[in-house]
């Protein structure tokens, strides 16, 4: 009994020891993995098409890859060498055995990490551009076009909050943490300080409200918009950042915890240097 206790314990805590890695390393692959199946590969197929183009001797293909290549678009040259030897020195099936050949280097080979490497590079460009007044000039613009699409417009403006939140190295709008008694009373959630009330709202019930965001675990990009009147909620000593960290972790993690765990991991690192 107590080698299966202590079997437990240790399965557990290096569980919790590698989990955090492991998971880090399978978001990092996934994320690759998505960006060369729906990115890099056109991109590398546009390399191999320039490069077929732009260099007449690349790349150096034989008889044999013509052959095979002409035979795999027609089968039924396979028994007919004859036809078979005048068909390879046309030059579509010259052109193609090329392009062929390209590709098993720059699409399913060692070159096709090229692709992520250019798409990397091609989204940092954008970005450095849009930070001009021409590319702000010009990005507003498509968006505007983007917005008078009839079905676009019913998908985008969502898509962009979303990508704006996530991605964007703006301010949160929030400004401090509190607590309400949500969804009933006697029951507290944490929720994030958005503004004021409405004014209708606040002229109707002549008090002062505050509208508040309640975000929801384990994912707190989604919630609800509450407006509570401000003499009914509990201010918190608590960042923005520590209240999501504690919604995503459903209360696992709490802001002691974590300035704690802070506390040790610079301490480690300054008995390293």
């Amino acid at each position: 009994m107590q080698a299966f206790r202590n079997f437990r314990t240790y399965f557990f805590r290096g569980m919790a020891a590698l989990l955090p890695t492991i998971l880090t390393i399978w978001i990092f692959i996934q994320c690759y993995t998505f960006i060369r199946e729906n990115i890099s590969t056109h991109i590398n197929n546009g390399v191999v098409h320039v490069l077929v183009t732009s260099l007449d001797g690349y790349p150096y293909i034989t008889e044999d890859d013509k052959r095979a290549y002409a035979i795999g678009q027609e089968p039924e040259l396979q028994g007919n060498t004859a036809k078979l030897d005048v068909r390879i020195l046309e030059e579509d099936v010259i052109r193609g055995a090329r392009v062929q050949k390209a590709r098993e280097y720059w699409v399913d080979g060692a070159g096709q990490v090229t692709g992520f490497i250019l798409a990397l590079v091609g989204v940092c460009f954008v970005g450095a551009f849009l930070a001009s007044v021409a590319g702000k000039s010009l990005w507003h613009m498509m968006e505007r076009m983007f917005m008078g699409a009839p079905l676009v417009k019913k998908v985008y403006p969502y898509i962009k909050q979303i990508t704006d939140f996530v991605l964007t190295r703006k301010d949160l709008s929030f400004n401090r943490v509190v607590a309400i008694q949500y969804p009933r009373e006697g029951l507290w959630s944490i929720a994030l300080v958005t503004g004021t009330g409405l004014k209708k709202m606040v002229a109707h019930r002549r008090q002062e409200f505050l509208t508040v965001f309640v975000p929801s675990s384990p994912t707190p990009f989604t919630g609800y918009v509450i407006m509570i009147p401000s003499d009914s909620v509990v201010e918190l000593d608590m960042t923005i950042e520590e209240a999501l960290r504690f919604t995503v972790s459903g209360g696992v993690i709490t802001p002691a915890e974590h300035r704690a765990f802070k506390a040790m991991t610079n301490k480690e690192s300054d008995v390293s240097v």
